[in-house]
């Protein structure tokens, strides 16, 4: 199966109330994965969001998957092309490698803020509604 996924993080204020969204699109279904994190970084908001959409993808026995941020940090990041210096950034780094493995192939692509708009309102949407994420979704990251 293949699949494409827009995933977002936002924060207001660095550390601030921070959520995640994702939009996933697997043939002519959609799927939205949003939730609240409390009080973290954006980079940390970020990467909620790049679990979440790997942990879906798993789920679903996705087998290529294209996935778009707004993020150039976590882009580069995850394609290697940026090391991952943030200490605590490198455990949830780790377990993205680790769920990335079960996946064959993972393309990352950076876009610009306006074409990433839906999955920015599932991030601001887990915010203001304070939505819990789904118990499927492992996010042992840090909150700070």
């Amino acid at each position: 199966m293949k699949a494409t996924v827009w995933i977002d993080g936002a924060s207001r204020g660095n550390p601030g109330e921070a959520g995640f969204g994702v939009l996933a699109e697997h043939g002519d279904e959609q799927s939205e994965i949003c939730g609240f994190l409390g009080r973290t970084t954006n980079n940390v908001a970020e990467y909620a969001a790049l679990l979440a959409a790997l942990s879906w993808a798993e789920r679903e026995g996705v087998e290529e998957l294209e996935l778009y941020s707004d993020s150039q940090l976590l882009v580069r990041q995850f394609t290697g092309a940026y090391k991952v210096k943030a200490p605590h950034l490198v455990p949830i780094f780790l377990r993205m490698l680790e769920i990335k493995r079960a996946i064959p192939r993972v393309v990352a692509h950076h876009v610009p803020r306006e074409k990433n708009r839906h999955a920015d309102l599932l991030a601001n949407r887990a915010i203001d509604e304070r939505i819990s994420p789904p118990d499927w979704i492992s996010l042992d990251q840090p909150t700070t």
